[in-house]
């Protein structure tokens, strides 16, 4: 590997009520008891008419029914922003007070888009604390004005405007980007309209693992990937010139990482770049 990984951081029963009071009481159980006490009243009432049998596993079937439809993401994500408000931002006037004139973050994160692995959640990183970009498989593009103009301006705004102190790069375990990326045959060819031209940015990256680990399985293999791009994306920052003006004066480090959430481990590393400052005649 070309980097210098560093250590993982430790870091129901049935009732006998009035069909009127029953249909009350079961407004007022959840869809699970209501089913529950259904079942139980299906196995200890085994005499039931056929008719009651058959209304009892209607009204069953239709509770469940409702019950895989009950996730409504308008609720959820309202839900979310009171808990938001009234258990942080009501409780931190303080902070969200300074945030509300604007920020200063040292860390600029690539991240993956992958719903596991959230940099704020994985490094307790609090509002202001960290400017991100998330896409498929933590890529940094080299820098290209026009191509990848949505990176760059991210890195561009970071660098020069934000001030950041530490641009971090996370990989992460079981990354579904690096599983496509080392799934291209070798002749290149692919088969969706934009997923696997984006990771061909670490192209290199599974060249080298596929040259140097070919003895590994191909999950050790993708492992292995997992970290060897990173690296490339951090070579890759170094073609933005006001990157790699920053890194020469000593302004702006460059990090990678891994964040592997089977073991629960996370590894940060440097990389010796011998960058040679421009000699000017």
């Amino acid at each position: 590997m070309a980097g210098k990984f560093g250590k993982c951081m430790p870091f129901c029963c049935a009732r006998k009520f009035s069909n009127s009071q029953q249909e009350k009481d079961m407004a007022n159980e959840s869809y699970e008891d209501a089913i529950a006490g259904l079942t139980n009243l299906l196995r200890e009432k085994a005499d039931l008419g056929s008719v009651a049998a058959a209304k009892i596993k209607q009204i069953t079937a239709e509770l469940e029914a409702a019950g895989s439809k009950g996730f409504n993401p308008v609720e959820r994500i309202k839900s979310g922003f009171v808990h938001f408000k009234t258990e942080k931002f009501e409780k931190g006037p303080d902070l969200y007070g300074e945030l509300a004139k604007g920020q200063s973050p040292k860390f600029l994160v690539f991240a993956c888009s992958d719903s596991r692995v959230c940099p704020s959640h994985i490094l307790n990183f609090q509002p202001g604390e960290a400017f991100m970009v998330r896409n498929i498989a933590n890529m940094v593009p080299p820098y290209d004005q026009t191509k990848y103009s949505g990176v760059g301006a991210a890195v561009e705004y970071a660098v020069l405007h934000l001030k950041v102190e530490n641009i971090v790069v996370i990989g992460h375990s079981r990354c579904g980007g690096i599983k496509g990326l080392m799934s291209i045959p070798d002749d290149g060819t692919t088969s969706s309209d934009f997923i696997e031209q984006w990771v061909k940015i670490c192209s290199t990256a599974k060249s080298k693992v596929k040259t140097e680990c070919n003895s590994l399985t191909f999950e050790e293999q993708c492992y292995t990937c997992e970290k060897e791009s990173v690296n490339v994306s951090l070579g890759n920052l170094l073609t933005y010139p006001f990157v790699r003006e920053a890194v020469v004066k000593n302004t702006l480090a460059l990090k990678g990482a891994h964040y592997d959430f089977v073991k629960g481990s996370f590894e940060l590393w440097d990389l010796d770049f011998n960058i040679i400052p421009s000699v000017v005649a």
